[in-house]
């Protein structure tokens, strides 16, 4: 049996941690590693058009599968432009492996044509990020970076010189057992003793849930029922929590919608679990506020804690809701569920009124129908922007669909280069990309990777020529619009030039049948659909503290968008509110 060199070693330590796939571009400090995954079964190279589309499928690909996945850029400015994605894969907690290739090992630091020092430049958006400088520091360099990656959920970047890579691979090579699922993390029992105490003090508790109740929703609904809590959501918490959820209240924040800004300002105790919400203009200084997370440095960053618990959602709550007594008084959940209910009744008539008529097409009406077109275990991605308001409000989570955006991170183009790595983890589920004219446009490029590897990605572009986002923002601060307008081409058109089906709609009666049509083409699709840009958003309580970094209006121009199915989940729920 021939020797191993370090690349062929490298491959052969990803496939065993379960990497089934690299994303990149191939470039000649990257080719030993390349070709060692061309001879290695169980792995495979997907080639993209640009670095940023492979950090962020892989990105995607970690988010739907909760295993580690990689990516690659050559030498200098083919691992730069990893940056991007690799920033919000680390934001969004997703496990990936960054192989940023370096030029010859002797000319390092001399200056050397595309010289750049990768172990440095990636240290922001990582976990580890580390140089191989020697062929002895495989297999435990790359271990150890793995082991960041999976363990502390994020990115781990490792540089390696493409001589260095072909080099032979050491002969007794010290390799070690692979961790690759994370534990459960459960509180101490005096933080548990404390929870209890606050929690069966309170009169009025308020359940507000992120992306670490995932895995958590039987356990949160148990807890909400046991104390008449109000549940509301972050956007990220929004597939895990809301489905099934009769105690539902909607979600706070930028793009919020229904009662979940006052269920989270009239109760006395606010209990956070497991979301690292940013916006602290929208959360509440005079209530007590107990904070649940597996993550210890986020416990307090955005509001003053009462109490402060390290440990998962799943097993917090578990060893909690049996020690708490339970309440029976409802009269605050009951009250925050008609708020709620009161306040998607309302602005539902802004989408509901003549869509099916209204030229150019209101993008609530395109999300509500492709809300109810979509399988029920789709993988929507969603482009930061407008796109994201439409996803918030009008896709309806049912425990089985995922929703994936940069909502972290807040890069624009995102969508198209994670649903490609959200199709290639399966061929056969439905992937819709939510994509802007603004996003889509800026990586269009990787529209042929779509064509190439034939993925079945399905591209719904809300075209309303426009940075609409950005357009809002400078409403909001009382400038003229400038910059923010596209001249677009027939997008439709380029895709069936590209090779995909393609068809452009400009009429709502047009669009359900785009839509079926599009979904059942086997191969990709794009649906480029003509949109008003004057229908923009608003959250459901705006102050002057919530201006800065995000776009909020009176003008006459703003649509205050609907929220299509929730509508319907909220009536239902107030069937449960006991009529005088």
């Amino acid at each position: 049996m021939a020797k191993q060199n370090v690349a062929e070693q490298f491959v052969d330590i990803l496939a065993r941690a379960g990497v089934r796939r690299m994303y990149g571009v191939v470039g000649d400090s990257l080719n030993p590693v390349v070709d060692a995954i061309r001879r290695t079964s169980g792995i495979d190279w997907i080639q993209v058009r640009h670095e940023e589309v492979a950090a962020f499928a892989a990105g995607a690909e970690a988010q739907l599968t909760g295993t580690l996945a990689a990516c690659a850029g050559s030498c200098g400015p083919g691992n730069l432009h990893l940056i991007n994605g690799l920033y919000d894969a680390h934001r969004s907690m997703a496990p990936v492996l960054a192989l940023a290739s370096q030029i010859p090992s002797s000319e390092i630091g001399l200056g050397y044509f595309q010289e750049t020092h990768p172990d440095q430049l990636f240290q922001e958006c990582s976990h580890y990020c580390e140089l191989i400088s020697s062929p002895k520091q495989m297999p435990r360099l790359l271990q150890t970076a793995i082991q960041h990656a999976i363990g502390r959920g994020g990115v781990s970047v490792v540089a390696l010189p493409g001589d260095v890579a072909s080099e032979p691979a050491p002969d007794k090579a010290v390799e070690h057992a692979l961790v690759t699922s994370l534990p459960s993390v459960r509180p101490g029992d005096e933080q548990i003793d404390k929870l209890v105490k606050l929690v069966d003090r309170a009169k009025r508790v308020t359940l507000f849930c992120g992306s670490g109740t995932a895995g958590a929703h039987a356990e949160v609904m148990e807890f909400a029922e046991r104390v008449k809590a109000p549940v509301g959501h972050a956007l990220r918490g929004k597939e895990w929590i809301q489905y099934d959820n009769p105690y539902d209240v909607g979600m706070s924040g930028l793009l919020g919608y229904g009662a979940a800004y006052e269920a989270t300002h009239e109760c006395d105790l606010l209990i956070l679990i497991g979301t690292d919400f940013p916006y602290n203009a929208f959360l509440p200084d005079d209530v007590k506020i107990v904070q649940i997370d597996v993550r210890p440095e986020r416990l307090g960053r955005r509001s003053q804690l009462d109490l402060a618990v390290w440990g998962d959602a799943r097993e917090t709550l578990r060893g909690l809701t049996p020690r708490v007594k339970a309440k029976t008084d409802r009269r605050f959940l009951d009250k925050m569920l008609k708020k709620h209910a009161d306040a998607l009744e309302g602005v539902v008539k802004a989408y509901t009124r003549k869509v099916d008529k209204h030229v150019p097409i209101h993008p609530e009406y395109v999300a509500s129908v492709l809300d109810e077109l979509a399988d029920d275990d789709a993988v929507f991605t969603v482009d930061t922007g407008m796109c994201n308001v439409w996803a918030a409000r009008y896709l309806s989570p049912n425990g089985k669909r995922r929703i994936i955006g940069s909502f972290s991170h807040g890069s624009m183009a995102n969508a198209l280069p994670q649903a490609i790595g959200a199709q290639f983890t399966d061929r056969g589920r439905q992937v819709i990309s939510m994509s802007g004219d603004g996003g889509f446009s800026m990586l269009m490029g990787d529209f042929l990777t779509l064509v190439q590897y034939d993925l079945p990605v399905k591209i719904v572009l809300f075209n309303n020529s426009s940075l609409g986002m950005v357009e809002l923002e400078m409403l909001v601060a009382g400038l003229p619009s400038y910059g923010t307008d596209n001249h677009n081409p027939d997008f439709a058109a380029i895709a069936r030039a590209a090779g995909a089906y393609g068809v452009r709609v400009e009429k709502p009666k047009q669009l359900a049948g785009a839509l079926k049509d599009a979904f059942r083409h086997k191969g990709p699709a794009l649906v480029d659909v003509v949109t008003d840009p004057n229908a923009l958003s608003i959250p459901p309580k705006i102050s002057a503290e919530m201006v800065s970094g995000f776009a909020l209006s009176a003008s006459k121009i703003v649509l205050d968008g609907g929220v299509g199915r929730m509508l319907q989940m909220a009536r239902s729920n107030l069937r449960n509110v006991p009529r005088p």
